[in-house]
């Protein structure tokens, strides 16, 4: 996974060529709904059960490879949030590469519902480099259910990212991928062994305190978690106490979910320190509306990562270091 080149003419002319057709944009999706329930389930292809690791490797085209995943909530709290997203993501690798706000990104996206409600509570797909990943968007199931109890399981969800994710950017580098958690809920109280056992298949047999899990992912990984506006929880101060609790200032609220590819590649252009936050502004001006830069400064500024572009930069590690916290 991983090799060939994002192509911004050959997805326009993809969702051209469906919108003619009359293709729905999420065909699994569409299809999955007109079954049984009992018969839902994830695509193979972004099943997380009994997969050994997802791999963001180097190639001869991409000798500096990036990690950048990202996951969002797809239970019904979200909305159409979802769908909106989903509808700009494949963009996502365009704008970093235009850019050049990081080296040889390689994208994965994925699915979080809720391992005690849902038939399909985690998708996880490959690192790509080229159109492929629009590919894997397509293939992901809106489920739209969710338990009703203001949590959802994005802490299974960090659990498979720490654990079954390899990079040759930490691994060769000690250099830290990229993590979105998208999402408007909380974590569950416990990451549950049997979650793991039936949605991974990893032989765990006790319960997990999340905020472990955060910190264990921390050593790898720069996570951050987007509220979108739109959402049933975007104004609750619970939701935003809780992640800036695990978080800090990168929990990030987000006005206009459409503007979702530009605020992460915004992101990552400040914490890779290539851009300040005014040039990253000025940048998004020439691919996105003013409505989508506008939330963008006011998600990133609102969290006062503003300061990112003027501090010191974080000493580097001497070499890879896969200790694994308990």
């Amino acid at each position: 996974m991983g090799h060939g080149k994002w192509d911004d003419n050959a997805y326009a002319a993809a969702r051209t060529f469906r919108a003619a057709k009359g293709i729905d944009d999420f065909g699994y999706s569409s299809g999955l709904r007109s079954r049984p329930r009992d018969q839902w389930k994830a695509h193979p292809s972004l099943d997380p059960l009994d997969v050994a690791a997802r791999e963001c490797r180097d190639s001869a085209e991409h000798a500096d490879s990036t990690p950048i995943a990202v996951l969002f909530d797809v239970t019904g709290s979200m909305r159409r949030v979802p769908q909106i997203m989903q509808g700009k993501l494949g963009k996502l690798h365009g704008l970093l590469q235009r850019k050049g706000y990081v080296t040889d990104p390689q994208l994965m996206f994925g699915a979080i519902g809720d391992a005690d409600s849902d038939r399909v509570p985690l998708q996880v797909g490959q690192f790509e480099s080229d159109n492929r990943m629009d590919e894997q968007l397509r293939t992901i199931f809106l489920e739209g259910n969710g338990g009703g109890q203001k949590s959802e399981s994005y802490e299974l969800a960090a659990y498979f990212v720490a654990r079954h994710v390899v990079t040759d950017a930490w691994q060769k580098r000690g250099r830290k991928g990229y993590l979105f958690l998208i999402g408007d809920e909380l974590n569950k109280p416990r990451l549950e062994a049997r979650h793991i056992r039936r949605v991974i298949g990893d032989d765990v047999r006790q319960d997990i305190d999340p905020a472990s899990v955060y910190r264990e992912l921390a050593r790898k990984w720069h996570v951050y978690f987007v509220l979108p506006n739109q959402s049933s929880y975007y104004d609750d101060p619970q939701i935003a106490e809780h992640w800036h609790d695990l978080l800090g200032q990168n929990f990030l609220k987000l006005d206009d979910p459409g503007a979702v590819c530009e605020l992460i590649a915004a992101t990552i252009g400040v914490e890779e320190r290539v851009v300040d936050l005014d040039q990253a502004l000025v940048d998004l001006a020439d691919v996105g509306s003013a409505a989508e830069r506008d939330a963008v400064g006011k998600a990133l500024v609102r969290v006062g990562s503003r300061k990112l572009a003027t501090s010191a930069a974080p000493p580097r590690l001497d070499g890879p270091d896969d200790v694994t916290l308990s």
